[in-house]
């Protein structure tokens, strides 16, 4: 049964996600742990007449290699893998770590080398700007600890929000990327404490079913870089760099976060003082993956939740540009579900979203969405 899974999702990351042509190339990066996954992919290639090339990693190699990097070397890591990115027509990052607090005892400064100096230029500025990419995560105990299922429950889940019907979704979501546009003021109200507002005024927006993400289910946009002001508190716990943040507050002025706390506020001021674009804002985005309904203390789950928006700090994407920049792209996630305390999403003062349930009649398709 499980084989019959991974023959499926591997078809959908190279068909639908990639796009994956006769000839092209195509970078896949994961661990042993995926290795299932990996196989399944290469033989795939192959039968689309493209070709694979596999790069394994492993999260305690990479972390010893990190506690001794120096800029030196991250620049020559960065010029040994910049051609193999550069020629690359796709690519598919799979994560399978048995331990996600790995890195937490790498130094920030060490951290910050890595990704000024290799993880900005290949992965912001080549792969995710030139090429056909999606990344996901992969099933093992580890994951399935965190989300406090068994392993086998986890499995289940797994595969059934990552096989789910993405054309439908993205279908589902067209009436909500037609309202984005038309919208210039958004505010965002909770009752612990959140009263938010920015302007997406002439920004596009991205309907995102199954093509970069694995799961998938969000529509992001980016506010305008100096609109945003007020405070806003999120729910959901922030995995970042192998710590975990509880309790992120960030105030804004202008556009910028002037004032920043979490449950552990030194690492989120160091993450936000990386450079000048990191304080500042590169995406908003709503989730409306109906499965996920709980964290699962991962980015790529957490921020497709059902009734949840998401507002990356750093970064913006090319696809919906604000002329923030950064090293940093880092979603912090708020839940506005009744168990999660309710909140209210305001276009141009029109309530649309209450308590996470859409409420304008052409939305309510989001709140029915089944894959």
């Amino acid at each position: 049964m499980k084989d019959e899974r991974i023959k499926k999702l591997a078809g959908n990351l190279l068909n639908y996600s990639c796009k994956l042509k006769k000839g092209q190339s195509l970078i896949i990066e994961g661990s042993e742990g995926c290795k299932d996954l990996i196989v399944e992919l290469v033989n795939q290639a192959y039968k689309i007449g493209a070709v694979p090339f596999v790069r394994l990693g492993n999260a305690e190699i990479s972390r010893a290699v990190l506690k001794g990097l120096d800029e030196n070397q991250a620049k020559r890591m960065c010029k040994y893998a910049i051609d193999m990115y550069k020629d690359a027509d796709a690519y598919i990052g799979i994560s399978a770590s048995n331990n996600i607090f790995e890195s937490a005892d790498v130094p920030v400064d060490k951290k910050n080398l890595y990704s000024t100096h290799y993880g900005k230029p290949i992965h912001i500025d080549i792969r995710v700007a030139k090429t056909n990419w999606v990344i996901l995560r992969y099933p093992n105990s580890a994951f399935a600890q965190l989300g406090q299922m068994s392993t086998e429950s986890f499995e289940d889940f797994y595969f059934k929000v990552c096989n789910v019907d993405y054309a439908q979704m993205a279908k589902a979501m067209k009436p909500l990327s037609k309202l984005m546009k038309q919208t210039d003021k958004v505010r965002l109200v909770t009752k612990n404490g959140t009263d938010l507002t920015f302007s997406i005024k002439g920004q596009n927006n991205k309907i995102c079913a199954g093509e970069c993400n694995i799961p998938d289910g969000e529509i992001y946009t980016a506010p305008i870089k100096d609109s945003v002001n007020g405070k806003i508190h999120f729910n959901v716990p922030s995995p970042h760099e192998g710590i975990i943040h509880n309790d992120i507050t960030l105030e804004f002025k202008n556009g910028k976060i002037v004032k920043e706390s979490s449950s552990n506020t030194k690492a989120l001021t160091h993450a936000l003082n990386v450079d000048d674009g990191a304080r500042y804002t590169g995406e908003f985005a709503f989730g409306v993956n109906p499965f996920i309904t709980k964290p699962m203390y991962d980015i790529l789950f957490d921020e497709k939740m059902a009734g949840s928006i998401h507002i990356a700090m750093g970064n913006a994407y090319e696809d919906v540009p604000n002329g923030n920049h950064s090293q940093n792209h880092w979603d912090m996630v708020l839940s506005m579900t009744p168990e999660n305390g309710g909140g209210e999403v305001y276009f141009d003062d029109k309530l649309i979203r209450k308590d996470g349930t859409f409420v304008l009649k052409e939305l309510k398709g989001l709140n029915f969405v089944k894959p």
